[in-house]
């Protein structure tokens, strides 16, 4: 892997992280239900798609 490829799955990982701590957060603090609910459902897509980038190495 070249340090280009790797400075672009490090962005990746590092993106997903941050969107995935960010919804958490976000869905934690909101009072609406609906909302909240859907916050959490990208809280578990972005944990998904962390998770395969992680198998994929």
């Amino acid at each position: 892997m070249t340090s280009k490829e790797l400075l672009y799955v490090e962005d990746a990982l590092g993106h997903e992280t941050f969107m995935k701590t960010c919804s958490k957060k976000t869905s934690e603090q909101l009072t609406d239900p609906t909302l909240s609910t859907y916050i959490g459902e990208l809280e578990q897509k972005h944990t998904q798609i962390l998770n395969k980038f992680v198998t994929l190495l």
